[in-house]
């Protein structure tokens, strides 16, 4: 599973994201992914790329979303592939949180679409806008999608936890959205065909000529706060730090009122 191989890249994303590896009695034990039966070409794919026994199943089932749940599940039980799986960096049991990027060479867009196919969205919000999100328990990932798709799209997006899941929902929308979707989602790449249709989608969207473009955001540094707090002049510090007089004023502002801690010296 030479993971500079894109389809082996993505895959190894998607199962990382949500598959799940068990342990059974003495060596046995199965790889397993469980996806809605509309995406059921993916677990193929998988079927094709995989030298060893693997089946895909289908069933009916009520959920808490829904009465009739229609779901297919790739089953690989053999040792020898769940061994190799294992030592790329899928580990056995819970994992969400302790999944990360591959520490050796890999496909990295292949790998990124693979684990937004599989705990991502994209598409179009309530009002239209393009949209491309990832939600996700690991820090790892979640840092490494904030780390690529700024080097895509100059966006810079920080990896917070939300208060009420404690997951990482790192989203981008408008013109970020449409080129890291172009960018992951490239022609005949393996992927979910509805997702790879969005991407296609969102291309088409032009921004209004009335919506104002915010262009990315100057984070503050530490030495922009120092010397901010030195010229203790929000005007003066504008022409210095290349900001606005506006920005300045609220910076200090943060500073004196211990808003924003104060940098270390």
């Amino acid at each position: 599973m030479d993971l500079k191989n894109p389809e082996y890249a993505y895959m190894y994303g998607f199962l990382q994201a949500d598959g799940h590896l068990a342990r059974g009695a003495g060596q046995k034990g199965k790889l397993s992914a469980e996806i809605n039966a509309r995406d059921i070409h993916i677990l193929y794919e998988f079927q094709r790329l995989t030298p060893y026994y693997s089946s895909v199943t289908e069933r009916v089932r009520t959920t808490n979303f829904a009465e009739q749940h229609h779901s297919a599940t790739w089953t690989l039980c053999a040792l020898e592939a769940r061994t190799i799986i294992n030592e790329l960096g899928i580990p056995y049991g819970k994992k969400s949180r302790i999944i990360r990027p591959p520490r050796f060479e890999f496909s990295r867009p292949d790998y990124l679409r693979g684990v937004i196919d599989a705990d991502g969205s994209l598409g179009w919000t309530s009002d239209g806008l393009p949209f491309l999100s990832l939600t996700s328990a690991s820090t790892a990932v979640a840092a490494y999608l904030c780390h690529y798709a700024k080097k895509i799209t100059g966006a810079e997006r920080i990896a917070r936890r939300n208060a009420r899941d404690q997951v990482y929902v790192i989203t981008y929308f408008k013109e970020q959205a449409q080129q890291l979707a172009a960018h992951l989602y490239y022609p005949d790449c393996l992927a979910l065909e509805h997702k790879k249709a969005n991407a296609a989608a969102i291309q088409a969207w032009v921004r209004p000529a009335d919506m104002k473009f915010a262009p990315p955001r100057r984070r503050w540094t530490a030495k922009d706060d120092r010397e901010l707090l030195r010229l203790n002049d929000p005007a003066a510090a504008a022409i210095a730090l290349d900001r606005t007089e506006q920005s300045c004023f609220m910076r200090l502002w943060r500073l004196r009122t211990g808003q924003t801690p104060t940098p270390v010296q």
